[in-house]
């Protein structure tokens, strides 16, 4: 990544709108989080989930009103942030991430891994057979 450029960041899924029903403090604390992230950077509130080795899969976390939320992402790859899920943690039992929540996460990054794979194979298409399979890459992030 060329210093001073900020990575575009794709949300899997729901992951959007997920973020975008926490409460105003915790969208501020994950946006921030995931800009550094954007510029290649760490914030204090990101650290590696564990289960997936070193830092492939990145968790925020934010407290706010005596509850948790996170936003799980990956930088693994260099055209982008991806982030794969936003949920809020309610199980007061104990600090780890609820099996659920750990299965949608593998699934998402799986995802990420095979579009990642098909734009490495990008490169010896036309312009026109590249178009058509950004379209259907949108279509499956939707």
């Amino acid at each position: 990544m060329t210093p001073g450029t900020e990575r575009p960041l794709i949300w899997m899924s729901s992951s959007r709108r997920d973020v975008r029903g926490f409460p105003r403090q915790v969208r501020r604390d994950i946006g921030q989080a995931l800009y550094a992230a954007q510029l290649g950077q760490s914030d204090p509130a990101a650290k590696p989930l564990k289960g997936f080795g070193g830092h492939a899969v990145v968790e925020i976390v934010a407290d706010y009103g005596g509850n948790t939320w996170r936003a799980v992402y990956t930088a693994r790859f260099e055209e982008a942030i991806y982030v794969l899920h936003a949920f809020q943690k309610k199980s007061k039992k104990g600090i780890a991430t609820p099996k659920r929540d750990m299965d949608l996460i593998r699934q998402r990054l799986a995802e990420v891994e095979r579009l990642h794979r098909e734009r490495q194979n990008q490169n010896g298409h036309s312009k026109e057979e590249t178009g058509q399979v950004r379209e259907e890459q949108r279509k499956r992030l939707r």
